[in-house]
């Protein structure tokens, strides 16, 4: 059978190939970030307190100088990663080693490629999670936009489906957002998780050499070093399976979202018009507009959510230490979290571009709606509530010249029709943008003065 040398040894070609999987394609997203880490793991490397000096300082600065370089062919689209490489990790040793020689093979030094994938695992997350928070305040503010737009314009609440009590498109629109909001926060959580570094834990029982590992976590920008190097790469799976959790609430909130965009903008309904460009023909009816971009997000909440329990499967019965089943997270992972994203875009201009049909609105009144509010009428009257209840419900005919739009006037305390705090919204919003500069500029910096350039690199 034919056999291929690789860095790490000589392997039969279809053994390289099944055991490489996709790394050789999905790593391309990785290349940016294995060359930040492998940038401060040899910066901690040429100030480790060892005579003769494993790395000089000027050595240092001519790998940083090829990082650098492959960082821009990276950008370009121009850096291959080879079958032969099997990983990004690789790949970046054998062209720093092409370029500088013995120089080249000194990088790998008191590392793994388990706390390699582990750190920039953990890099490349940290950059999606301040993205898709970016895109969920987005969303935020287009829905609640929508809903102080139309903050007066009764709508029916529902229970069960059914017709319950007079409600709001203003109240729809900011449950919407307020949910998204609270799935923010599950994002800085797991942000928050994923902000420790691995690097250093090498094959995950660290190294016999002075290592510095809380230099190279400051060096990257993280809030603080794995303390512990075999939790360090067992921590591997159990970090993408806490992203993906969060990134799963995400998409809950966002399937009821488009679920109930389908539902109340049926003719039926008419309550809101989806606008015509995100919308799709049939290949057969003429006149169809296909509400497709909210159908495709709920399927793909199924598929974020499968993401994250195939992971959280592959890792719950994975004894101590690293397996190679850690290998089938790296899809799901990166799949989880662009499908989510892409979800967040889509939504937004969407949601700021949908009509609201007021007069079928209030139309989709009947006199019922309105009984649990004249039942609290006559209870502020004075009436005992179940006496209240029993009267309205034997003399629903009393209801029918109510209006929808006087009736939700009625409703100003906290969180009601007319009681919503916008600035509670723009708050609440503010505060993860806040955040989110807040640790993109420190993570930037902190990579700026890594690389000695401006990051990221134009």
């Amino acid at each position: 059978m034919a056999k291929q040398k690789t860095t790490v040894g000589t392997i039969d070609n279809e053994v390289l190939a099944f055991t490489a999987g996709r790394d050789v394609e999905l790593d391309h997203a990785l290349i940016e970030v294995d060359c930040i880490g492998t940038a401060a793991h040899v910066t901690m490397l040429s100030r480790m307190p060892v005579d003769p000096a494993l790395i000089t300082d000027a050595e240092r600065a001519q790998v940083i100088e090829g990082l650098v370089e492959i960082i821009g062919l990276a950008r370009k689209g121009s850096f291959p990663i080879e079958l032969a490489d099997q990983d990004v990790h690789l790949a970046v040793e054998r062209t720093l080693t092409t370029k500088l020689g013995d120089l080249g093979k000194k990088i790998h030094t008191c590392r793994s490629r388990n706390d390699q994938v582990a750190v920039d695992l953990r890099l490349y997350a940290k950059e999606q999670l301040l993205g898709a928070l970016e895109e969920a305040v987005g969303l935020v503010a287009a829905l609640v936009e929508f809903g102080k737009r139309h903050e007066s314009v009764p709508m029916v609440g529902r229970t069960h489906m059914q017709p319950g009590m007079p409600s709001s498109v203003g109240l729809w629109a900011t449950a919407h957002a307020e949910s998204l909001l609270d799935d923010c926060y599950l994002l800085l959580g797991a942000y928050d998780v994923n902000d420790q570094c691995p690097l250093g834990s090498a094959a995950s029982y660290g190294v016999p050499l002075p290592i510095d590992r809380q230099l190279t976590s400051d060096l990257l920008g993280f809030s603080r070093p794995t303390h512990n190097v075999l939790y360090a790469n067992n921590g591997r799976g159990k970090m993408e399976s806490v992203v993906l959790a969060a990134m799963s609430q995400v998409m809950l909130t966002l399937s009821r979202l488009a679920q109930d965009f389908m539902l109340f903008t049926m003719p039926e309904f008419d309550y809101f018009k989806l606008p015509s460009e995100f919308c799709t023909g049939s290949s057969i009816m003429p006149q169809k507009q296909n509400p497709d971009v909210c159908e495709l997000v709920r399927a793909k909440a199924s598929r974020v959510k499968a993401a994250e329990l195939g992971v959280y499967d592959l890792i719950k019965g994975s004894p101590t230490g690293y397996n190679r089943d850690l290998q089938e997270a790296k899809e799901l992972f990166m799949e989880g979290i662009a499908t989510t994203r892409a979800c967040l875009r889509i939504l937004a201009p969407m949601v700021s571009a949908t009509g609201v049909n007021e007069q079928k609105l209030v139309d989709g009144f009947s006199p019922d709606v309105f009984a649990t509010d004249r039942a609290l009428e006559l209870v502020g009257e004075g009436m005992p509530f179940r006496d209240a209840y029993h009267y309205v419900k034997e003399n629903l005919h009393e209801l029918e010249k109510i209006d929808p739009r006087e009736a939700i006037q009625l409703k100003t305390h906290l969180g009601a029709p007319l009681g919503l705090d916008w600035e509670y919204f723009a708050a609440r919003a503010e505060a993860v943008a806040e955040s989110v500069q807040e640790e993109r500029a420190s993570f930037r910096q902190a990579v700026s003065e890594l690389l000695g350039i401006e990051y990221p690199i134009a």
